[in-house]
């Protein structure tokens, strides 16, 4: 086989993927596609100098990573805020109509999955990345290649930041979670875990098993001259990207009620799992007029669906012991499909609650759960009990046996060495939300813990590959992987460290006032100081303090082994502050360094020029920015420029 036609069965190739893949159209059988797979895959074994980088056989995963490396995306990828009825509904639409004038709304399913970044260039697809906390996610290039539905290239040369939602079709994870029960491995507790767990898996062939999906929802960075979101879509689609099952533009409350209503309706029969409707105002030129708040755009929202009830049974309840001692009652449940994910187990908050509500061992219960909502008990049916069984409080520990203290409404553990406390405390302290030390989860907690290699969080930096490789199912590569997660929590932001130690009413917040206030010395300060500043009162006061002098040398050698660091202050007087700029062209110092130090003086850093861009930092007076920025009247200010603004 020549060349030319190798080029055109891949090129055939790419069109029965897209229309199996994408437009769930196949235009051919299973059997011809994967004939004619194998002949393309043959001529490449032969020829690998000139494979088509777009070759379906290039989505084939073969890497195992070592971990994902941060990745931030070029703008912001906000949240949505929620809404749960048509009161609220008619709040948002009135409030946003009322300063905006009437507008025109687009409506489409909200997908319960994992939201991705892609960015392409020249054609090319350069990166994937995770939503993260809006500004970093995690860069998982290498499994969302894998994914039949995310084109390697695409039919458009500009930088383009295309944004979606990874999903894993209904009976997908069906199969999924049969093939892991018949290996004896955890079941996913819902297709978005499934979702999210398949794309950060370290292993690309891994990944390529797991039928994942991605459905484009909106764009980022662009050089697109679309004035509607709708044509906007309708660009990326042509581009080769799977077309939402369902979608509406709606003028008025009535319309966008009727989709709401429709969507629920249709909602067993649509083969993603879905959590909501987004609503979002169609213009793209009102985006920018109406703009943002802290954490959301205020020209969109999440109308969440209702709640799901199921009837269940209450078959025990057990006591989970948490890092500060509380005791928390757990109910077992008939295991019972909820709203997508089976759900067996649900906290009774503490014993005063179960004394108020009465319930019991052998009740049924009404369960209700909406989307990311934790379950919770809404019924107890007691004229449903065959007699009366009343919950008693236990006095002594569950774990260590200790006796328990009250305290408020709850029970307490106060021994110190209780190993459930301990246990609890390490996992909070690797935590996503505290220091993300990636594989640090229960499990292997528990395992450090019973084999007596750490009796504190301290000890977690003094684990050698002796110790760890020796442990029953501990591999080369998660030992690495586990070692290196620990050592990159080093330097970590002072005020993390502060709140990841578990201190009672002292979280991120909190331990961030703090730092802003005090820097490096926020350990040395008095009582009278927290006390001064906005929003610390004598509780936190009291058990940071209480904190503080219960484990001081244990404060000190962590954080000399941690070594945290403090990120400057923002500078509030420089001409940048509150201000939006965009970077155009090659800068002698880089982009990433000028972006960090607009960011460090108040200032937002935003990927393409509006009318409300404050500032063009350019070195490149040839360029389509700079001539955008004359046209909108933009200040613009030269490299050189900008390093005399940075040095005065």
């Amino acid at each position: 086989m020549h060349y030319k036609m190798y080029l055109e069965k891949v090129e055939q190739l790419i069109i029965w993927a897209r229309y199996y893949y994408v437009n769930d159209n196949p235009l051919a059988s299973d059997e011809e596609y994967d004939k004619l797979y194998r002949v393309v895959l043959a001529y490449e074994k032969e020829h690998p100098t000139k494979i088509h980088p777009n070759s379906p056989t290039q989505k084939v995963g073969d890497i195992v990573s070592t971990g994902f490396n941060k990745k931030e995306h070029l703008t912001r990828m906000w949240s949505q805020q929620d809404i749960f009825d048509t009161t609220e509904l008619v709040t948002w639409m009135t409030k946003l109509e009322e300063q905006h004038g009437k507008q025109s709304y687009t409506c489409e399913p909200k997908f319960d999955g994992l939201s991705l970044d892609l960015i392409y260039d020249n054609g090319r697809l350069q990166s994937a990345v995770t939503r993260g906390d809006g500004i970093i996610g995690d860069d998982v290039t290498v499994n969302a290649k894998t994914i039949k539905s995310i084109p390697l290239a695409i039919p458009y040369k500009k930088l383009i930041e295309i944004r979606g939602e990874v999903v894993i079709h209904k009976k997908d994870f069906d199969v999924l979670n049969k093939e892991r029960d018949s290996r004896g491995e955890e079941l996913f507790a819902n297709p978005r875990n499934a979702a999210a767990g398949s794309i950060r898996v370290l292993d690309s062939k891994i990944a390529s098993k797991r039928k994942l999906t991605f459905y484009p929802w909106g764009l980022g960075v662009n050089n697109l001259d679309k004035p509607l979101l709708t044509t906007v879509l309708d660009f990326i689609y042509s581009l080769g990207f799977k077309e939402n099952p369902v979608s509406y533009i709606c003028e008025d409350l009535k319309c966008i009620q009727f989709a709401y209503n429709d969507i629920i309706s249709k909602r067993n029969d649509i083969s993603v799992g879905l959590d909501g409707m987004v609503i979002k105002v169609n213009s793209i030129a009102k985006h920018h007029e109406i703009g943002y708040t802290k954490k959301h755009p205020k020209w969109a929202c999440a109308y969440k669906f209702p709640a799901v009830e199921k009837t269940t049974t209450i078959l025990d309840i057990i006591n989970q012991v948490g890092r500060t001692g509380i005791i928390t009652p757990v109910a077992i449940l008939t295991d019972t499909l909820i709203d997508g994910s089976t759900v067996n187990r649900v906290t009774l908050h503490n014993y005063k609650e179960i004394a108020r509500k009465d319930i019991q061992i052998g009740d049924q219960i009404i369960l209700i759960k909406s989307g990311d909502i934790i379950p919770k008990i809404t019924k107890i049916f007691k004229d449903r009990r065959a007699f009366d069984n009343p919950t008693i409080p236990p006095v002594i520990c569950p774990n260590c046996k200790h006796d328990l203290i009250e305290d408020g409404s709850y029970l307490r553990c106060i021994n110190v060495n209780c190993s459930a406390r301990l246990k609890s405390s390490i996992v909070f302290y690797g935590s996503r939300e505290q220091l993300n030390i990636d594989g640090l989860g229960p499990a292997v907690v528990d395992d450090l813990v019973s084999n007596k290699l750490i009796t504190n969080v301290l000890d977690l930096y003094s684990l050698t590959y002796d110790d760890l490789i020796k442990l029953d199912g501990y591999k080369e590569t998660k030992v690495n992987n586990l070692l290196k997660a620990i050592e990159n929590s080093k330097g970590s932001e002072y005020y993390k460290l502060i709140a990841a130690l578990g201190i009672p009413t002292v979280g991120r917040t909190v331990s961030k006032k703090l730092q802003d206030a005090f820097g490096m010395h926020m350990l040395d300060v008095t009582s009278r100081d927290l006390l001064e500043i906005d929003g610390i009162g004598e509780e936190i006061t009291n058990n940071f303090f209480s904190f503080l002098k219960n484990n001081s040398e244990f404060i000190m050698n962590i954080v000399n082994v941690v070594a945290p660091v403090v990120s400057p202050k923002i500078q509030t007087d420089s001409i940048f502050n509150n201000k939006i700029v965009v970077l155009s062209g090659t800068m002698p110092s880089g982009k990433a360094a000028i972006h960090d130090k607009i960011t460090s003086l108040g200032g937002l850093v935003k990927g393409s020029l509006t009318k409300d861009t404050d500032y063009l930092i350019t070195n490149d007076t040839s360029g389509a920015k700079y001539k955008k920025a004359i046209e909108l009247n933009i200040s613009i200010i030269s490299y050189d420029e900008y390093i005399k603004i940075i040095k005065e």
